[in-house]
């Protein structure tokens, strides 16, 4: 069984699981989620991204975005639909809600369940990319396994 940690900042579409639950052919797939809410921390440069990509509206509405408690319970749900995404295309999924230094948590994951590999599937940050900011980038130093960038499919 191939084991794959998953970072991800969103709900998987439907897309999403079908492209992350195909990339190994016919082995099978155990996926350990880790789900970060967004939160203040990286509004403004969501809004850039969101300029550059001429997202107007959704840059607009960046401020409208859940904060505190409620960014967390929104994570919770998102999770658990990635988790039944993932579920019911035959992969095994076990995942939680970080809330902390994603990265820490997602470096003892790896150690924990002897990962073979990171998948970082986000929306497109490119201001952050560009200064090797982005989770994948900060990952690739950390983790000790293949780290893999894909770009979540977009609304």
């Amino acid at each position: 069984m191939f084991t794959t940690v998953l970072l991800i900042e969103k709900a998987l579409s439907a897309a999403d699981v079908e492209l992350l639950t195909t990339l190994h052919g016919e082995d099978p797939v155990s996926f350990h989620v880790l789900m970060q809410p967004r939160g203040r921390q990286d509004e403004f440069l969501r809004a850039v991204d969101d300029v550059a990509f001429g997202y107007l509206d959704r840059a607009a509405h960046e401020r409208d975005e859940p904060r505190g408690a409620e960014a967390v319970d929104t994570a919770a749900a998102g999770l658990e639909h990635t988790l039944e995404g993932l579920r019911s295309a035959g992969a095994e999924a076990t995942g939680r809600v970080i809330e902390e230094n994603p990265l820490q948590d997602l470096k003892a994951l790896v150690a924990d369940v002897s990962a073979d590999e990171v998948i970082v599937l986000a929306a497109p940050h490119w201001i952050e990319g560009l200064f090797h900011r982005d989770w994948a980038s900060q990952a690739r130093h950390k983790v000790g396994v293949p780290v893999l960038q894909l770009f979540a499919q977009q609304d």
